[in-house]
């Protein structure tokens, strides 16, 4: 029985040539932890996944798995599983010989394999589909055997390589919830490389946003999507609007900004204190703020015009176009939007309180890109 699966970066470097994919990432995941490495192509999150699996070896920096270094172990004396984005299933045997292969490569007698590859397979409920060759499964039933054949392994840590992403978005919710399951039911770490925030935030209890090869925030998915540290995460994760301004006093338990696109923000003080006439920027969720057509004020709120508006079903997505170019976005309940509508073209007032307020404490990031892929 190998537990419990405890994945340690330290310090790694991977360069390709001149291109540095990942830059000194230091990350610990505890064992027994549903992880998601979430942020754009090409931000370093699969080279991550590749060297904790022994296929990519870093050019500096320890991989270290339950506190050994793995760094020159091949794969398969590592402990770890890894689902690759196409499954990779090999299409001449059945799904109960595709399950069985990694005991058939390990010497593990026909019958012994087999029963153990027909428990697998009820496990993930392909059990009926023993017999089958891939080409006769659905996407949704491939990928439940590429799971079943990696999980047949009882490995310390299982990686997935965006396993999701092929599926149609009814089948890829219904998976999500099995991987879900599944993870609490065998209780290993779980290392989920994704694009997708909504994905990231459904299943992880460790979601690490990464971008340029660095590791912007690495924390619970309610604490990344709330209480973002930087304007990268708050805009990638795209629940929040991103606003910078000066301190221009700091008195009475509130900091004052002031902003060119939205005149002053007011917000309860925290420590460390901003000194004044530094540059703040704060992020205030989408579905905390509210639209009218008329009104004045200056504090806590954006003036502009709507450029789009978007039903989601329970909200709807209204984008203004507000000074400094920069899209404000408000998502308003379905029941406040159509009891008083607004239409393209409209001017409007977005406004908030003063505690929907979230200072970043990490300033800009390091990205200069305003949204990045996955922006929703």
């Amino acid at each position: 029985m190998r537990q419990p699966g405890e994945v340690e970066l330290v310090n790694c470097v991977k360069r390709f040539g001149d291109t540095v994919a990942v830059n000194g990432v230091t990350l610990k995941i505890p064992a027994g932890t549903y992880c998601c490495l979430l942020g754009p192509s090409g931000c370093g999150k699969t080279t991550i996944l590749r060297m904790i699996a022994g296929h990519e070896t870093p050019t500096s920096g320890e991989v270290r798995i339950d506190g050994e270094n793995v760094v020159g172990l091949p794969p398969v004396r590592r402990g770890t599983a890894m689902m690759f984005q196409d499954y990779a299933l090999f299409p001449h045997l059945s799904c109960l010989d595709n399950v069985a292969f990694s005991l058939k490569m390990s010497g593990v007698a026909k019958a012994e394999r087999r029963q153990r590859a027909r428990e697998m397979l009820a496990r993930v409920q392909m059990a009926p589909f023993a017999d089958r060759v891939p080409a006769q499964l659905s996407g949704g039933q491939r990928q439940r055997i590429a799971l079943a054949r990696a999980l047949i392994t009882n490995p310390r840590v299982l990686l997935l390589d965006e396993p999701l992403s092929a599926l149609d978005e009814f089948l890829r919710l219904q998976m999500r919830g099995e991987l879900s399951r599944m993870q609490r039911d065998l209780g290993i770490t779980f290392i989920h490389v994704t694009h997708t925030q909504p994905e990231a935030i459904a299943l992880a209890d460790l979601v690490v946003v990464m971008d340029q090869g660095h590791i912007e925030q690495a924390a619970s998915a309610h604490d990344v999507y709330v209480k973002p540290l930087t304007a990268y995460v708050a805009r990638f994760m795209g629940g929040q609007n991103v606003l910078a301004g000066r301190v221009s006093a700091v008195s009475n338990g509130m900091i004052v900004l002031d902003t060119a696109a939205s005149g002053r923000i007011e917000f309860p003080a925290a420590d460390p204190l901003p000194p004044t006439g530094s540059t703040v920027y704060i992020s205030v969720r989408r579905d905390r703020i509210h639209l009218r057509k008329t009104g004045n004020g200056t504090v806590n709120a954006v003036s502009g015009k709507v450029r789009a508006i978007e039903y989601q079903g329970t909200w709807v997505k209204v984008t203004l176009e507000a000074l400094g170019g920069e899209d404000f976005v408000v998502n308003v309940p379905d029941s406040e939007f159509f009891a008083d509508p607004v239409n393209s073209g409209d001017a409007v007032r977005a406004h908030w309180a003063p505690g929907d307020v979230h200072a970043l404490v990490g300033g800009a990031g390091r990205s200069d890109r305003p949204y990045a892929s996955g922006q929703n």
